[in-house]
């Protein structure tokens, strides 16, 4: 199976070819630019295509990462993998953020229970606990940093990720890029997932941080008169 693996969910665009049946990865492109992954994801998709030496017709499976992260980067990645797997007729399926933190950290340490552990800011934690073998013990969350404290504790897990960085006391510029991962186990991991999983959607644990301005148009109505 030739796996296509997406991310735009952080400050990565990233796009990988993977080819299941000889284990390898075919190729694998990564552009850090914070912002404006719509611009740039479909170039990046070819650039990977290219480096494999392989058409668009030849995915028999997309991969994204489906977040938590960037609020539009997520919905960018996960409207590109839709409409691509739709055009190809092929399957999609959905990743997340926090799980991939996991399989990297347990692919160089095994043996030990992981808590992936991200800084959402407002004194938030998006977090969930993973077995040694990377099974997921919990369903992802947004958790006071006091709660995922507790969780690394009962689980006696090692904490991964920039909220782990950031408990540590290290300052932001120092753990910033600690949610950055491979793009090529994203797509090892989109192998894994089932053909029945549905196609994917974005994990949003809480609200976009821009609101609407209830009432705005109202005053703008008023103001008129």
């Amino acid at each position: 199976m030739i796996v296509l693996a997406i991310d735009t969910a952080g400050v990565d665009c990233s796009a990988a070819l993977y080819d299941s049946a000889a284990g390898k990865v075919l190729s694998a492109v990564t552009e850090t630019i914070g912002k404006g992954h719509a611009e740039r994801l479909m170039a990046v998709i070819d650039e990977a295509l290219a480096a494999a030496n392989l058409h668009l017709a030849a995915v028999e499976r997309v991969a994204v990462v489906i977040g938590p992260g960037s609020f539009t980067g997520i919905r960018v990645g996960v409207a590109a993998a839709r409409g691509l797997a739709l055009a190809l007729g092929v399957g999609s399926v959905g990743v997340t953020t926090l799980e991939v933190l996991a399989r990297s950290h347990l692919a160089e340490h095994p043996g030990q229970p992981v808590v992936a552990a991200m800084d959402a800011k407002r004194s938030e934690v998006y977090a969930q606990a993973f077995a040694a073998d990377g099974l997921p013990l919990n369903e992802p969350a947004a958790l006071s940093p006091e709660e995922v404290s507790k969780l690394v504790e009962s689980l006696s897990a090692a904490p991964v990720g920039s909220w782990a960085e950031h408990s540590l006391g290290k300052g932001a510029a120092e753990f910033e890029g600690r949610d950055r991962f491979d793009i090529a186990l994203v797509a090892r991991i989109g192998v894994e997932k089932a053909e029945d999983a549905g196609r994917p959607k974005p994990l949003y644990l809480r609200g976009p941080d821009a609101k609407p301005q209830t009432g705005f148009a109202l005053a703008r109505a008023r103001a008129r008169e």
